[in-house]
């Protein structure tokens, strides 16, 4: 009897690790989760040390392999936070703290790129990857060393190589996907292209499981494939492929997506595209999603008022839902504050007029990408934690104007799987 293949896809989010194992025909066969502690918040710089993800990663797959024991892990991808970067030796040693996705302190560095980037690039900002690598660069006087994203760092730590990126965790990074090359005008920074990472298609393989870490789960013949960001693995979860399809994941971030014939590029407004084989992922990333109701409401409450939601009642409320000052999209800008203002004496009422905010700020997201020139939205698929909410749903579909409905796979590590396994007609 042939032995089971199994391809395995690891989801780095913002609170845990999760990693889901599939099989050939895309049957989840087992997955396993650890915790994240929150990052360190010190103003506008949002951080956290490398090395809490590679434990967790760790006795992640330790559990995820317990439960493997009869199948042959053949192909491993990794997902992570869009621009959550850190500077690293040549050997992978981190010089320093990673800067998570939404630190924002690399505003000099972020006028300096903004000065040189074409305006539709997805690079400019000062919560962009390039902006984050310059701010490393000059305070770690770190010239000849490595970025890395969250995605490249672990790969790396599997394999044991640090030199490859893929052209989705890139693109904030100064790559050119539609030549498909690191951006000329990088060099008006001072920087040597030389020692950015190398960049290849997600699911390109990169290396295999170095000796140890094969030996340690018993996967001897397992092979790393370039990874992407956690936004796009949540789309791939979904088995969209119909231009026209959104794609919203709602997990401590909201972040939207359309899939297109055409890239679509507007840094004013956070608006950038990931190239997925010869068709595109059009969308942008808000700082605002369930984090702000984890910074407000305790577990039981969550659940409790999403089940008194109703949608038909509008609060009138009108917020913009920020767990912090700074918001990339819609609205770029790093200084954008919460309004969570007036506040009602009644915590359901309050907690449905934070849904609504959200759900506005997904509705313009949509309407700008049209605008833009994304294909015009059919329908849209949920994905991540807040996907579970159908009171919500209904709430979100009102605004929207379309079809809303939870994807049947909404985990960007099941995403992440498909990846490995390799996904027909897009990459």
């Amino acid at each position: 009897m042939p032995v089971r293949q199994a391809f395995i896809g690891i989801d780095v989010g913002t609170s845990g690790i999760r990693a889901c194992a599939i099989d050939a025909h895309g049957v989840q066969l087992a997955t396993a989760t650890t915790p994240l502690p929150a990052p360190q918040r010190d103003g506008a710089g949002v951080a956290q040390d490398p090395e809490i993800w590679w434990q967790a990663l760790c006795g992640t797959l330790d559990r995820l392999a317990a439960s493997l024991l009869d199948a042959q892990v053949t192909r491993i991808a990794i997902d992570g936070t869009s621009s959550t970067l850190l500077l690293c030796r040549h050997n992978g040693t981190p010089l320093g703290p990673a800067l998570m996705y939404n630190d924002a302190r690399a505003t000099k560095d972020s006028e300096r790129v903004s000065t040189v980037a074409p305006k539709d690039s997805a690079a400019r900002g000062a919560s962009a990857s390039l902006s984050k690598y310059l701010h490393l660069r000059d305070q770690l006087n770190a010239s000849d060393d490595v970025p890395l994203h969250q995605a490249d760092w672990l790969t790396g730590r599997l394999t044991g190589q640090f030199r490859y990126s893929d052209e989705n965790n890139a693109l904030k990074l100064g790559y050119d996907p539609l030549e498909r090359r690191w951006s000329d005008w990088l060099e008006k920074l001072n920087i040597d292209t030389t020692n950015l990472p190398e960049v290849v298609a997600p699911g390109t393989p990169v290396g295999t499981l170095s000796g140890g870490l094969a030996k340690r789960w018993n996967w001897p013949d397992a092979q790393l494939v370039a990874g992407t960001t956690d936004s796009t693995a949540g789309f791939l979860a979904t088995g969209a492929t119909q231009s026209g399809t959104g794609v919203t994941s709602l997990g401590s971030t909201l972040v939207i997506k359309v899939l297109s014939d055409q890239p679509v590029f507007d840094a004013s407004h956070g608006i950038y595209s990931h190239r997925l084989g010869n068709r595109w992922l059009a969308g942008g990333a808000s700082n605002a999603g369930g984090a702000i109701l984890q910074q407000l409401f305790g577990h039981c409450d969550i659940k409790r008022f999403s089940r008194l939601l109703n949608p038909d009642q509008p609060t009138g409320l009108d917020y913009y839902p920020l767990p912090a000052p700074g918001e990339r999209f819609p609205i770029a800008d790093p200084t954008l504050p919460p309004r969570l203002t007036p506040r009602p004496s009644s915590d359901r009422v309050f907690f449905q007029g934070i849904l609504e905010g959200l759900a506005n700020i997904e509705a313009e997201g949509y309407r700008l990408l049209q605008t833009c020139g994304a294909p015009v939205l059919k329908q849209v698929l949920s994905v991540g934690g807040g996907a579970r909410n159908t009171r919500w749903e209904t709430l979100r579909a009102l605004k929207l104007g379309v079809p809303v409905s939870q994807a049947l796979h909404s985990e960007a590590a099941y995403g992440a799987a498909q990846l490995a396994r390799g996904i027909e007609g897009l990459f």
